[in-house]
């Protein structure tokens, strides 16, 4: 059984509890950074964990550097939370210039805890960043927002990397940054060199993108930068364990980084809102831990000859062969 697998990371958002639109009491007790921070060590195949940003009331840089000490735990990336009720109509396109300015503030104190926390990036999810009607918003208008805001951010911290994390919707009806394709646009247009792309394979999913498709156009363009994983139902984003659903497209997802050799943390993004977050977590990694082997197995060479044929069924058989090795049997 291999041994060297890739290191793992998870957004601390696994270890914490919520509430939705129907249980408004909430899942759980509230947690705070510090405890979802000792929780998520719990998961002795952690690495890395991307921190939403403020972190919770009343805990302070000292205290998450000190718990970050004592768990070994580093800081893939800070999520500043502009998806918050002051930016319901957006941040980088909200039609209030003070409710842009506080997002652009926020998102320089995100860049500044990357520098304190030796993180490799700030993850922007404008969440709120879109529209939900026709004629609601001017597109032109809004593209020019949400490019100049990101151009603006990366100019002000030329030392820092931030990366765009796009879904087709949610919480908008319609999300500005809402696939691959228009994401590599809208970096193109900024013409700078330290933001680029954080591809979560839900998103892709939900968004009925291919996700492996996805990840190579980024690869091709030098954007992808950062990847989460989960599943789903293709019908919401519901981030559930990776694995559980899709294991063919997932297997396929990380062939196309194993092709591009590409290096980087394979990261979890789930929200457990009903299941235990560690045991959650446990699950996904091992899963990830199976397809890692998989592709040692897979035989490539015998795969792009049936991918030159497009031959479905040898393709599959050799794909069959490598997930699940005991059907070579049958």
């Amino acid at each position: 059984m291999k041994t060297n697998y890739p290191e793992f990371g998870a957004g601390l958002w696994n270890f914490a509890n919520y509430v939705d639109r129907y249980a408004v009491d909430g899942y759980g007790p509230a947690l705070s950074t510090i405890e979802q921070i000792y929780l998520a060590k719990k998961v002795s195949d952690l690495s890395y964990v991307d921190i939403p940003f403020p972190f919770s009331e009343g805990v302070t840089l000292p205290q998450v550097k000190t718990a970050l000490a004592q768990t070994g735990l580093k800081v893939i990336g800070i999520t500043p939370e502009v998806y918050l009720r002051e930016w319901s109509k957006g941040a980088f396109t909200n039609p209030d210039p003070i409710a842009r300015k506080s997002a652009f503030d926020l998102m320089n104190e995100a860049a500044n805890m990357v520098r304190e926390l030796g993180a490799k990036y700030v993850k922007v999810w404008p969440g709120q960043d879109g529209w939900d009607y026709p004629f609601q918003v001017d597109h032109q208008e809004v593209w020019d927002l949400a490019i100049n805001g990101m151009r603006d951010l990366a100019n002000a911290n030329k030392d820092v990397k931030f990366v765009i994390e796009f879904k087709p919707r949610e919480p908008r009806t319609k999300m500005f940054w809402d696939s691959a394709a228009k994401t590599i646009l809208g970096i193109k247009r900024m013409g700078v060199d330290n933001v680029g792309v954080l591809l979560d394979f839900g998103h892709a999913l939900f968004g009925g993108e291919s996700p492996a498709a996805a990840a190579q156009m980024l690869i091709d363009h030098d954007l992808l930068w950062a990847m989460d994983v989960n599943d789903n139902l293709r019908g919401w984003d519901d981030d559930l364990m990776a694995g559980t659903i899709h294991m063919v497209e997932l297997m396929e997802f990380f062939y196309v980084l194993k092709k591009n050799n590409w290096q980087g943390v394979w990261q979890l993004d789930q929200f457990p809102f009903r299941d235990n977050h560690v045991e959650a977590a446990k699950l996904s990694i091992r899963f990830l831990k199976h397809i890692y082997n998989s592709l040692e197995r897979l035989d490539i060479n015998a795969l792009k000859i049936a991918q030159s044929k497009q031959d479905p069924v040898a393709v599959h058989k050799i794909v069959q062969n490598a997930l699940i090795p005991e059907i070579a049997d049958i």
